[in-house]
């Protein structure tokens, strides 16, 4: 569906083409799309680890089997014909489940700092907002993200939660409100430096493994599920979607399969990513009781991201939590050295996980917030 196009003197929007590859002609808008993620990201935090490179847009793009996809992007007014990566402004974009939460919709807006006040930002949202609600979504999720956490007072907000905060007068906070969107979630943003101190980790990883004890044992894979444990690995991620807190976002359950499982290692590989999963397997009845995952760009050794850890919770009481985490950190050291951060994600008001992040070192780096809408019954 194409947006309705705004008529000014200095931009306009167009549906970003998808190109078969980022040699192909119509590969501006991604390539444009990535650099405007990696001045925003820039601005916010001091570092581009967090914006997608054009090929992680092409790969999630590529991606359409469970939650269906668009991208649009704002672009000089006076840009040729086939744009330059350069000439986009600005860009939206959209994600409408379609396997489950077909009630909600995702819309993201990031402009280049230079390049806003244009009511460039508007229409994209407009148009994001208007595509959303026109497919029946009546849940609108958007997110903003923040280099560190106001103390209380009045420049900050304070999530829904009454766990973690957002400063008021920034860019993001102010625009989502006037829009209508409440903050119910925010996440705080971790990161690990490494090495960690090889006798704190000795420690915790001891202590780990006398809770768990005989009757659980750790497996590692690394960049795929094996076929045969692909089905329990799905029962953990549709657990995550239930088990992690989310305060009032109206996210529902997301069942994941072992076909899913196998799509979710291709794309990663399909950016370029690797993975590293640790899971505790509880020996007397070979079900998968815990996870966690590492995902990193495999050309960029610098840093990896600290994805989902789940432990199921009639599993719960044996440190597994931390079990994993360690087991994964040591094998992180062994098969990437040059690892030098790992960043994470945890609710606020997610305590345990949180303890154990602390316990490993993890210090805070800012806020992931989460913002929702209703528009419909």
């Amino acid at each position: 569906m194409s947006p309705p196009t705004e008529s000014t003197t200095t931009w306009r929007v167009l549906e970003a083409p998808h190109p078969p590859s980022l040699d192909s002609p119509d590969a501006w808008a991604y390539q444009g799309i990535a650099q405007v993620e990696a001045e925003v990201t820039t601005e916010i935090h001091g570092y581009d680890d967090l914006a997608d490179e054009a090929r992680d847009i092409l790969a999630g793009m590529d991606s359409q089997q469970y939650t269906t996809k668009q991208r649009f992007v704002a672009v000089r007014a006076d840009a040729p014909e086939t744009p330059r990566p350069q000439d986009v402004l600005g860009h939206l974009a959209l994600a409408l489940p379609t396997s489950s939460n077909t009630h909600l919709g995702e819309l993201s807006v990031q402009v280049r700092p230079a390049a806003r006040r244009q009511g460039l930002g508007t229409a994209l949202w407009e148009t994001g907002e208007k595509i959303l609600v026109d497919a029946g979504r009546t849940v609108l999720f958007t997110d903003t993200q923040h280099g560190a956490e106001p103390p209380p007072g009045p420049g900050a907000l304070e999530a829904r939660t009454g766990a973690g905060r957002v400063p008021a007068d920034a860019p993001g906070p102010r625009f989502v409100a006037r829009k209508g969107y409440a903050l119910e979630q925010v996440e705080r943003h971790s990161i690990l430096a490494l090495p960690v101190d090889p006798t704190l980790l000795d420690g915790l990883r001891t202590r780990a493994v006398q809770a768990a004890g005989p009757d659980y044992r750790t497996l590692v894979w690394e960049d795929d599920v094996p076929p045969d444990r692909r089905e329990q690995v799905g029962t953990l991620f549709t657990r995550m979607s239930t088990d992690a807190p989310v305060g009032d976002i109206d996210f529902r359950e997301d069942p994941w399969d072992a076909q899913r499982v196998g799509v979710w290692v291709d794309e990663l590989l399909g950016k370029g990513h690797g993975l590293l999963m640790t899971v505790a397997e509880h020996v007397p009845t070979g079900t998968l009781a815990a996870f966690s995952v590492f995902a990193y760009p495999k050309d960029r050794p610098a840093f990896a991201f600290q994805e989902d850890t789940l432990v199921l919770r009639e599993h719960r009481g044996y440190r597994l939590g931390m079990l994993v985490k360690v087991v994964n950190l040591d094998e992180l050291a062994v098969r990437r050295p040059a690892t030098e951060r790992i960043h994470t994600w945890n609710a606020e008001e997610n305590d345990h996980m949180l303890a154990i992040n602390i316990d490993l070192g993890f210090t805070p780096a800012g806020g992931y917030a989460g913002w929702q809408k209703r528009v419909g019954a």
